[in-house]
């Protein structure tokens, strides 16, 4: 476990040779918020990790420099090495909870499942953006944790109803399904499982082991077998650019091949190039620069000398979903303290800025992520919100849209993220819910 702290937008002077920044103390007193990130730059999901982290920082070191922080708040960030490791990522909370966080971005599904019963205990609330336990979107039952914009649940479900739009429709179609072996990968084969019941498809589950993750041939194998209609994945940090050389290597067609948001990272497809093109992936923001916000960052931090990312990196798919988690961030903070009148909020101010957060088109606007993505409104009920999706897909070089947005199936959906709500906190008499009446 490793820690880097930033006391964000103290200039290039505060750098350590190794390209890290130094903590400092601001000159004079002012209010502060503390921002603890877990990240993984380091391991076999380094690829998919470093871009994220990278954007994470970026975003929020922007508006220290642009706007000295949040709502007269300047934000001080801790980042901690977890190598994408549960236990790790449980060290990481329990070293910093203390330091005043406000909010933990675990990046992990595994390290999500361990801090969902710590968060109404220390008051802090987890924000795992798009990811985690499906059922924290329900808010009666998860007072703490967040999952917006979608759950995977939605996400599948949008998937799903995709394939569906396809030629006749999925009834009577073979769905592969290959993903990581862990609790991330695992997380929507419920999901999948009722949907293939109620609409007349088979699935076919490719479970791919942490240790196998750059060894997939016995796998494509057995795909070759199965010859499935479509192929949905899964996967993350190494296992991605694997699965897709091994996809071409058994010609299985790439534009019936969808990745999951984590599975459609650049650095995925770049090894591949133009064998990989029409490859398909789930996203629900946009990639590139062309946003003023983003043009900020590159002037006030990346040109600044203030970013562990290249120039050429910023705008990239992983890069814009950290920058997109922090928007999350800014926007939760700047609710709580609309709401509360302070300027230095408390992790449970930030939980009231997160339930009540409302990102409209004309806040997107605002601080210059017009078109960037769809409006994300969180409410009591629900803290993940089942917005719509888009698909995106490559072109050799780099991602286009290939979809309108696409609208989960929230009638189906919101029955079965209740039912696994209610199962969780079965064993659990003591756990703490909350009216939304």
């Amino acid at each position: 476990m490793s820690f880097k702290k930033l006391a964000l937008g103290i200039g290039a002077a505060g750098m350590l040779a190794s390209g890290l920044f130094a903590a400092s103390t601001p000159a004079q007193a002012e209010d502060t918020i503390y921002v603890p990130l877990l990240t993984y730059r380091t391991g076999a999901f380094a690829g998919s990790g470093v871009p994220i982290a990278n954007g994470l920082h970026d975003y929020l070191a922007m508006l220290n420099e642009r706007d000295g922080g949040v709502g007269g708040a300047r934000l001080i960030i801790e980042e901690c090495e977890t190598g994408y490791n549960a236990q790790k990522g449980v060290e990481c909370y329990e070293s910093t909870k203390g330091n005043g966080a406000i909010v933990y971005n675990p990046f992990s599904t595994g390290i999500t499942l361990q801090l969902i019963p710590k968060a109404p205990v220390d008051e802090i609330p987890i924000l795992s953006m798009g990811y985690g336990l499906s059922a924290t979107a329900v808010g009666e039952t998860f007072p703490w944790t967040f999952n917006a914009p979608a759950t995977y649940w939605s996400q599948m479900s949008a998937i799903i109803t995709h394939i569906n739009e396809q030629g006749d429709g999925i009834a009577g179609q073979k769905i592969g399904f290959i993903y990581l072996d862990v609790g991330y990968g695992r997380e929507p084969i419920d999901l999948l499982d009722a949907l293939a019941a109620d609409m007349g498809f088979e699935v076919v589950k490719v479970p791919v082991a942490v240790a196998e993750m750059q060894s997939q041939s016995s796998h494509w194998l057995q795909v070759r077998r199965e010859n499935p209609d479509w192929m949905i994945m899964w996967g993350w940090g190494a296992m991605n650019p694997t699965a897709i050389k091994e996809a071409i290597n058994i010609d299985y067609p790439m534009d019936r091949f969808i990745g999951v948001w984590w599975s459609g990272g650049d650095s995925d497809l770049r090894p591949a190039g133009d064998d990989a093109i029409g490859y398909l992936s789930a996203n629900f923001h946009a990639t590139g620069t062309d946003f003023p916000a983003i043009q900020d960052i590159l002037t006030h931090v990346v040109d600044a000398g203030l970013s562990q990312a290249s120039r050429e990196s910023v705008g990239e798919n992983y890069y814009n979903r950290g920058l997109m988690n922090s928007v999350l961030i800014a926007e939760g903070i700047r609710t709580a303290q609309e709401l509360t009148g302070k300027v230095a909020i408390t992790g449970a101010d930030m939980r009231m800025g997160l339930e009540n957060m409302n990102l409209s088109e004309e806040r997107l606007a605002e601080i210059g992520l017009a078109g960037f993505t769809n409006p994300i409104t969180v409410t009591c009920e629900d803290h993940a919100g089942a917005h719509p999706i888009y698909l995106q897909q490559w072109n050799g070089a780099g991602w286009e849209a290939a979809s309108d947005w696409i609208t989960p199936m929230r009638d189906r959906v919101r029955p079965l993220l209740e039912a696994a709500a209610e199962a969780y906190v079965a064993d659990k008499p003591d756990w703490e819910t909350q009216s939304c009446n």
